[in-house]
């Protein structure tokens, strides 16, 4: 006897289906998201069997396009995912989120005394960041030089 085990996920008519997230890293991408902001049919799975991770996260997202920023957020915990763009049910653009060399705004800089973590006068310069490798993700801060991987990297 033959027992065809397969778990169904309705399609999404229009939208972003992120795939091939770190499965540790699945609910910090649906946080990047912001999913909460806005009403939309949305999936979230993960420790699914992949292939290429060996387990895998997944999140689809009804009529929602990424922003920029959300896709560097991504790529920066999760380097990865992919992104599959589906417009009337069809895959119209898939994409495999990467790191831009030059990351502004949205990291915070580990180095306490680190300029951009200090108030003064409430003007704080805005925090920028160079890609030094990709693969593991290794950056380094434009105002204190102070090199940042792994669990250093935090997101604003």
């Amino acid at each position: 006897m033959t027992v065809n085990k397969q778990l169904e996920v309705s399609a999404i008519r229009s939208g972003t289906v992120i795939d091939h997230i770190a499965t540790e890293h699945t609910f910090h991408v649906a946080n990047i998201l912001k999913l909460e902001q806005e009403p939309a049919t949305v999936l979230v799975a993960m420790n699914l069997d992949s292939k290429r991770l060996g387990k895998k996260g997944l999140i689809k997202v009804e009529n929602r396009t990424l922003t920029q920023e959300m896709v560097n957020k991504i790529a920066l915990i999760s380097p990865k995912a992919t992104l599959n763009i589906i417009e009337d049910y069809v895959l119209v653009r898939k994409i495999r989120v990467e790191l831009p060399d030059k990351i502004e705004g949205i990291l915070k800089c580990f180095n306490p005394n680190c300029i951009t973590n200090a108030s003064t006068g409430g003007i704080q310069p805005k925090t920028i960041f160079y890609a030094e490798s990709k693969h593991p993700v290794h950056l380094r801060c434009h105002h204190c030089e102070k090199a940042m991987t792994g669990s250093d990297i935090g997101l604003l």
